[in-house]
C-alpha cells in the first residue's frame, strides 16, 4: 500500500510500497499546519501543480538536500532550473512522466502562476493538476489549486481515478460547494481535503463539504497533518 502524510495546507509526502518519497506541492519552511517536529528522510521526486510560495517555496532547499526529480511546467521548471536545481523534468499538460514507482499525467487547472522572486513577479507558466497511476493500477486526481471546470468528467472518462486531492478553502481556490460537484464529476470514492484553515481567507471545512455530498456514497477522507495513512 500507499502511504499518504499530509504536511499542512496542500503538501502531502507518498510514500511508494518500494520505498521512494513523492512530495507533491512543499511548503514546510513557514507553513503554520506543517505538523511540528516532522522531518524529511527521503524525497525522490517533487511533483508542483504550480509556483506560488505555499506550493513550491521548499524546493530549492529540498534540491539541495536529496536532489530529487523536480517535475512541473515547462516555465516553472525552467526557473528552478536557472536558481540551481539539478534535476529539473519539465514538461506540459496532457504529458505523462514515468518515474518508475509512479506515473505523472499533467491536468488542466484554473488558477494563476507566477514566482515572487525578490520584489518581482515572474511568469511561471499555467497551474496544473495531476493524475496518479501507481504500477498497481490504482488513481488518484491531485487538483492542486483550481476552480471548478467542467473537463473533470474527461479526468474520470479518461483515468477514472479513485481518490482526490481537492482544494477547499475557498477565496484562492473552490470552496466545499465546488468541491462537491467537482467530486460528482470526477466519481471518486474518496476526497482528501487540502487548502483550506491555513489563513483567515480559507474559510470552507471538510465538514461543510461532507454536508454538500450526502447522496453520492464519497468518503471525505480529513487527514491529520503529520499522521500518515494506507491507500
Amino acid at each position: 500500500m500507499t502511504q499518504i502524510t499530509w504536511l499542512g495546507h496542500a503538501a502531502f509526502e507518498l510514500r511508494f510500497p518500494t520505498g521512494e518519497v513523492l512530495l507533491m506541492d512543499p511548503w514546510l519552511e513557514g507553513n503554520p499546519a506543517y505538523p511540528k517536529g516532522y522531518k524529511l528522510e527521503r524525497v525522490d521526486a517533487i511533483s508542483l501543480s504550480h509556483a506560488h510560495f505555499d506550493h513550491a517555496n521548499d524546493v530549492l532547499p529540498l534540491a539541495k538536500k536529496f536532489n530529487p526529480k523536480i517535475v512541473a511546467i515547462f516555465e516553472t521548471a525552467s526557473y528552478f532550473e536557472k536558481k540551481g536545481a539539478k534535476n529539473t523534468v519539465a514538461m506540459n499538460k496532457g504529458g505523462t512522466v514515468d518515474l518508475g514507482f509512479v506515473k505523472l499525467t499533467m491536468m488542466h487547472a484554473l488558477h494563476s502562476n507566477a514566482i515572487k522572486d525578490g520584489d518581482q513577479l515572474i511568469y511561471a507558466g499555467e497551474a496544473a493538476g495531476w493524475v496518479l497511476t501507481l504500477p498497481s493500477g490504482q488513481r488518484a486526481y491531485f487538483a492542486g489549486d483550481t476552480a471548478l471546470f467542467s473537463d473533470m468528467a474527461l479526468i474520470h472518462e479518461l483515468y477514472a481515478p479513485e481518490l482526490a486531492f481537492l482544494p477547499i478553502g475557498d477565496h484562492f481556490t473552490m470552496g466545499p460547494e465546488q468541491a462537491a460537484h467537482a467530486a460528482r464529476l470526477l466519481k471518486v470514492k474518496r476526497v482528501i481535503p487540502m487548502h483550506y484553515g491555513t489563513f483567515p481567507a480559507l474559510t470552507g471545512t471538510p465538514q461543510q463539504l461532507a454536508e454538500k455530498l450526502p447522496k453520492e456514497g464519497v468518503e471525505v477522507w480529513a487527514l491529520n497533518a503529520g499522521q500518515p495513512v494506507q491507500w
